[in-house]
């Protein structure tokens, strides 16, 4: 086995030297991918629309086409479901997976095309190896399985010979056999949709087998490491599992969530964060000194990046990879090979180094609190909640905010609603620290608590033991990817929320 780990670990580092290639030249990758995806797709029904055979520059591109939402492609999908072919995208794609990003009731269903899993989601998990095996010394990761906490999929509501589901489990689905070897569970329990059941036999078969590294969104990884520790009586998980050495994260901030998993691993592990979507593989973490990460350009996307001011214009301007600026914030906009044309993902990343290019998730288009024009972003919102925690001694699990208007002769206010993982000792002093955090990382939000002319302190509410779990089954959105809305302009999740606190 030390030799199979040698020869794929010599293999995977091969990869670098194309990671290299688009790092020297990133608009030049770029701008041919752009080329490559239009001439591909300039005899679909969209590329005949807006007549792709006559684009060829990227000013034509973003001139000839709009900037779409979901609602705006959807028809074109909806066709695609039903079994129409050279729609979006020439090739066939049978695949589409299933979102409802992290508010939406309704669900998106993206398509994914054979190149988009093997060019775009293989390679950045090829790709999230090769990084490994450069930065780090691979003990035993290849001599043992690969965990992946992941979804379900079924035949599509349209037609019986498309299929929807979690993109994990298109991913899954798709795996070459010798790959699904190296990885738990079991297929047959890595795919089953009722995610209870699922991670109490996942438990059970992980148990009994050598787990070197585990793949997956922090919360859900924490309920199946804590389902493990329940089933086997362990204090930690290195006495189950003396080998595991990775944990490969991503779709949440993590920091909340590190000191819970030092404590399952004392011995220590490596961590790497990456971006990825249903609607593609965008970054890795490829320097274990930074926080940032590397926007890969050779996936099959191409990137456009609109200003934040700008979201909300008819016709919003988008700039190129050679046009963006540091430390603003960006709203991504990409185009595929799995037929998103100009599609504004709902993503905001702020860029932290242009060469090579390097970036941070700052938050959702949707997903701040702008009531009163404090435009929060849920980057400030994890920043003060660190310090504000640092401050009091303090761990939380999960949280949600919404504005708290005006009423009964009280100024409005930011309402929160936090699950402690070790609560404050006292309560005032948190939020008077946090306040204080938010005003340090934003100084619209400072100027709207001055002499709290609008905005009165925060209102902090302690959430019952695993509420947010319980409202997350309720909703239909556990497991796979999953996540609890952070900040939102309405009161909706606040108050399902808090209407089940006890």
């Amino acid at each position: 086995m030390k030799i199979y780990n040698s020869i794929v670990s010599w293999i995977i580092k091969k990869r670098i030297h194309h990671i290299d290639l688009f790092i020297n030249y990133p608009e030049e990758v770029q701008e041919d991918l752009r080329k490559s995806l239009v001439t591909k797709a300039k005899n679909t029904e969209f590329g005949r629309i807006y007549d792709f055979n006559s684009i060829k520059n990227s000013k034509d591109f973003s001139d000839r086409v709009p900037i779409n939402d979901y609602v705006a492609l959807e028809p074109f999908i909806n066709k695609m479901r039903s079994g129409v072919r050279n729609v979006l995208w020439p090739s066939e794609v049978k695949w589409f997976a299933k979102s409802s990003g992290t508010t939406g009731g309704k669900s998106k269903y993206i398509p994914v095309s054979k190149e988009s899993i093997e060019d775009c989601h293989y390679k950045g998990g090829k790709d999230l190896l090769s990084v490994y095996c450069n930065n780090y010394t691979a003990k035993n990761i290849f001599e043992g399985k690969s965990l992946m906490l992941g979804g379900s999929h079924e035949i599509s509501s349209l037609s019986d010979h498309m299929y929807e589901g979690d993109l994990s489990a298109i991913i899954l689905e798709n795996l070459p056999f010798w790959v699904q070897l190296q990885q738990s569970p079991d297929k047959e329990i890595a795919l089953m949709s009722e995610w209870e059941k699922k991670i109490d036999l996942m438990a059970e078969q992980a148990i009994n087998e050598n787990i070197t590294s585990l793949s997956g969104v922090p919360s859900w990884a924490l309920v199946f490491a804590n389902k493990v520790l329940e089933k086997t009586g362990k204090s930690h998980l290195h006495e189950l599992w003396p080998n595991f050495e990775l944990y490969m994260h991503g779709g949440v901030n993590f920091k909340p969530y590190k000191s819970s998993f030092q404590a399952l691993f004392p011995h220590g592990i490596n961590y790497l964060e990456t971006y990825n979507a249903s609607e593609g593989f965008f970054g890795i973490q490829d320097d274990p000194d930074r926080d940032d990460m590397l926007l890969m350009l050779d996936y099959g996307i191409y990137y456009e990046f609109v200003p934040l001011e700008l979201i909300h214009d008819e016709k919003p301007t988008s700039l190129t990879l050679s046009e963006v600026e540091l430390n603003k914030n960006y709203a991504l906009v990409i185009t595929t090979n799995g037929g998103l044309w100009r599609y504004m993902i709902g993503d905001t990343i702020r860029f932290t180094h242009l060469n090579p290019y390097r970036f941070l998730i700052t938050g959702r288009t949707k997903h701040f609190i702008n009531a009163f024009g404090e435009e929060l972003m849920i980057h400030n919102a994890e920043q003060a909640l660190e310090i504000a925690c640092l401050k009091t001694n303090t761990e939380i699990l999960d949280y949600t905010a919404a504005p708290k208007h005006i009423s009964g002769g009280r100024k409005a206010c930011h309402e929160w609603l936090i699950e402690f993982k070790s609560p404050p000792k006292d309560y005032s002093h948190f939020i008077a620290c946090f306040d204080a955090a938010l005003k340090s990382v934003n100084s619209d939000y400072e100027a709207k608590r001055y002499k709290n002319m609008i905005l009165e302190e925060p209102k902090v509410h302690t959430a019952s033991q695993g509420l947010f779990f319980k409202w997350m089954k309720k909703r239909g959105k556990l497991g796979g990817q999953n996540k609890v809305p952070r900040l939102s302009d309405d009161r909706k999740y606040i108050e399902e929320l808090l209407a089940m606190n006890c």
